[in-house]
């Protein structure tokens, strides 16, 4: 499977009904691919409840980023149906989710994707599944997914268009509340089964004729809007985006971006400049592709420093 190289060729592709008569699957197996990169107890305790969430037989793609700690190869070693496959180095999550999906036996239809530190709730695989049966035009459908203190992260949200984007970018770490960030978050919503404009790559199962049909992650977002940038071009390309919160999860999040905020936090900026970037590429959007740069470069100095002066001192 490639991986990205997409660029700013983002105009929308009719999606081939005869490919799809074509690729059937002939199992009912599933996949599950994940990325690893020292993700510690939480990898074991993600495997550990992949059987209670589906009654389908699953195969698993560990796709490891480096790890130093030896979880991803104790895990393959403790179970013959997982297949630990080494990226080289940290080359980024869409990367590494490309290059998992590319191991998954095409015949099988569905592929979730996670990360290791999501706890499975007993059923939920299936149930994105049937969601996902629902609505015959999902490419990727997206479970709720809950914060370890039992809150609802918002999961399901609107696409970015260059304004509201930037203003929740700028804006919604310091003012929760401002318009950019409500229209963009969907939070005031009811909580219903719906589609989206993008969901997030935290948890998301994904038809596999769909995730091929768009070359799966565009590998130049490293960590951070990657998720986004596929939710567009699923939907560019006649696919849904599809929230299913009957299936819920909970996400013991950012133990990489808690660790290494000097990494992430910047890394979150440049998606947000490449994701703008590709799609107002014209002349005459250039001030404001220099403006934001200039913004997020500020905002990023700022919150990166803030980050890591707390995480020095916790009890500050």
């Amino acid at each position: 499977m490639p991986e990205g190289g997409h660029g700013a060729q983002l105009e929308a592709a009719p999606v081939r009904h005869a490919r799809l008569a074509t690729l059937m699957p002939v199992t009912d197996r599933i996949a599950v691919v994940t990325v690893t990169y020292s993700p510690g107890e939480h990898l074991a305790a993600f495997l550990a409840g992949i059987d209670a969430a589906t009654t389908r037989e699953v195969d698993v793609v560990i796709a490891d980023n480096g790890s130093t700690d030896g979880a991803p190869e104790a895990a393959a070693e403790d179970a013959a149906n997982v297949t630990l496959v080494y990226s080289g180095g940290n080359i980024g999550y869409g990367a590494a989710v490309n290059r998992a999906v590319a191991q998954v036996d095409p015949d099988i239809e569905f592929v979730l994707i996670a990360n290791p530190d999501i706890r499975l709730t007993s059923g939920c695989v299936d149930e994105l599944i049937a969601v996902a049966q629902r609505w015959p035009r999902a490419g990727a459908v997206g479970p709720l997914i809950r914060e370890p203190d039992g809150s609802v992260y918002s999961s399901a949200r609107e696409l970015p268009d260059l304004v509201a984007g930037t203003g929740h970018a700028l804006l919604g770490r310091v003012w929760s509340t401002n318009p950019w960030t409500l229209r963009y978050r969907r939070e005031a919503e009811e909580i219903v089964e719906r589609s989206a404009g993008w969901l997030s790559g935290s948890c998301l199962l994904v038809r596999r004729v769909a995730f091929d049909s768009v070359n799966g992650f565009d590998s130049r977002y490293f960590m951070f809007m990657e998720d986004v940038d596929l939710g567009d071009r699923l939907a560019r390309a006649g696919w849904l985006n599809v929230y299913g919160p009957s299936a819920e999860v909970v996400h013991h999040q950012g133990h990489s971006q808690k660790r290494y905020p000097e990494l992430m936090l910047p890394a979150h900026h440049e998606g947000v400049l490449r994701y703008q970037s590709d799609r107002h590429p014209k002349r005459r959007h250039a001030p404001l592709r220099w403006a934001m740069s200039a913004a997020l470069d500020v905002r990023s100095r700022l919150v990166t420093a803030a980050a890591v002066r707390d995480a020095k001192n916790p009890h500050s």
